[in-house]
């Protein structure tokens, strides 16, 4: 499996230039620098174990195309731009896969655009299809940044007239919400089963963004 990560050089600009990658670069890199998205993606790829599933993949299955080589799956419950019919999933509450089937799953950035109703659901799913000793990693930012985030990518797609703000684009159901508190995300994690669970923070994000490695027992 081949898994893109970014040269320690590149780590060094993005941090140096984080605020104005925060204001301008939200999913395609330039000018030299990495752009949020790809950030996280970055910082995910680190995480994976093997074969790997990506809940809410978005755009181009990008993840799994571009950070995994292609080595996984993606699905999603809207039909973004560059997505196939075998990655829409209407119904979340029950993945099209069998037991085990995976070594890491992924939510980046979105746990918090799942309905608050159906969270536990997709979680308890995502246990089932991992494989013993498998992982999840969940990406969250900080509640402020999140907020910021948002409104930022808002305002540059309707300056712009560019077409970053996905939520938008999707629309937000009523139980969906900008940011989960980490209290919550480790509470879920655990009642879905999961244990061992720790926190790395985003360091070329100034600590502004983290993410959550959790373990299924063997």
């Amino acid at each position: 499996m081949v898994i893109k990560k970014r040269a320690r050089t590149q780590k060094l600009r993005d941090f140096i230039f984080f605020p104005l990658r925060a204001i301008t670069l939200h999913d395609r890199d330039r000018w030299g620098l990495t752009s949020l998205a790809s950030e996280r993606f970055d910082y995910v790829a680190r995480e994976i174990t093997g074969y790997c599933l990506d809940v809410g993949c978005g755009k181009n299955n990008r993840f799994i195309n571009e950070y995994c080589g292609g080595h996984g799956k993606g699905i999603d419950v809207y039909p973004y731009e560059g997505l196939l019919d075998e990655n829409i999933i209407s119904d979340m509450s029950q993945f099209p896969f069998g037991d085990a089937s995976f070594d890491s799953i992924t939510f980046i950035a979105n746990l918090n655009h799942i309905p608050r109703s159906l969270r536990d659901i997709e979680l308890k799913e995502a246990f089932r299809c991992l494989r013993p000793s498998g992982n999840i990693i969940v990406t969250m930012g900080n509640p402020l940044a999140e907020i910021l985030v948002h409104k930022v990518v808002h305002w540059h797609d309707k300056f712009f007239g560019t077409n970053y703000d996905m939520d938008a684009e999707r629309g937000m159901d009523e139980e969906e919400e900008y940011y989960l508190t980490d209290s919550e995300i480790i509470k879920r994690l655990s009642l879905a089963g999961f244990n061992n669970i720790s926190k790395k923070y985003f360091l070329t994000q100034w600590g502004l963004n983290h993410l959550f490695v959790a373990w299924k027992p063997k």
